[in-house]
């Protein structure tokens, strides 16, 4: 009579008397990755062999305010503050049946002299949630003189064994009516956040995810700011 032996810190017998794999022995075996803004649906079921899922979640950056200076005057703007971050290792039995996958969209550029718009949360079931972070504010008025504008404040942490805020957004500069120094956007901890301009133009684009995006500067004519960086939600299953 032949014989099979099989090593017990990968294979065991279930109940059924059927030889299985040892629920966790396998590692890391897939990683879904959410990198566009919306709401989906993460479902264990689909996956019979997982044991835990690691997930990373990073929320969206902040736009800065649009710049729109009289002609001949300047005006500039603070960066958008960047997305906070979060990420847990959950095993699949406190998993419920389906959780929810939120990625949050970067902050809208601020046209005109209208602020920019704050960046959206991103999370997984209410295991990891990570806040999105503020858009730039537009409270300098016109003028040729020296100014110095606050930057905004970056989110704080919200819920995950691992937590942390965004960056802040960085102030703004006016020296004169045609010099002038635009905030730079808030850095993530997946991305970076756009430069601080020196020259006239639109806000500038973050890196990566979740980054805030820099402010313009206006000697005269209208500049947008730019939109925020996107969330990200990675999800790694381990069987």
């Amino acid at each position: 009579m032949s014989r099979a032996c099989a090593d017990g810190q990968y294979f065991e017998i279930n109940d059924d008397g059927e030889l299985t794999m040892v629920p966790g022995s396998l590692g890391l075996r897939k990683i879904l990755t959410y990198g566009q803004s919306g709401t989906f649906t993460f479902k264990k079921g689909d996956y019979p062999w997982l044991a835990r899922v690691r997930v990373i979640v990073q929320g969206a950056g902040g736009g800065p305010a649009g710049a729109n200076a009289a002609s001949g005057q300047c005006v500039v703007r603070p960066g958008g503050a960047a997305g906070g971050y979060a990420e847990s290792l959950i095993e699949a039995s406190a998993l419920g049946a389906a959780e929810t996958i939120v990625v949050g969209a970067g902050g809208a550029a601020g046209t005109g002299n209208a602020s920019g718009s704050a960046g959206g949360g991103s999370s997984f079931g209410g295991f990891a949630i990570a806040n999105g972070g503020d858009g730039g504010t537009a409270f300098q008025n016109n003028a040729t003189s020296l100014d110095a504008v606050s930057g905004v404040t970056g989110p704080v942490a919200n819920r995950g064994q691992i937590a942390s805020g965004g960056g802040a957004g960085g102030g703004a500069i006016r020296l004169s009516a045609t010099q002038g120094l635009g905030g730079a956007g808030g850095d993530s901890r997946l991305g970076f956040g756009g430069l601080a301009r020196a020259t006239e133009g639109p806000g500038t684009t973050p890196r990566g995810w979740g980054g805030g995006a820099g402010g313009p500067i206006s000697y005269g004519a209208a500049e947008n700011g730019a939109d925020g960086g996107g969330g990200l939600v990675v999800i790694e299953l381990y069987g």
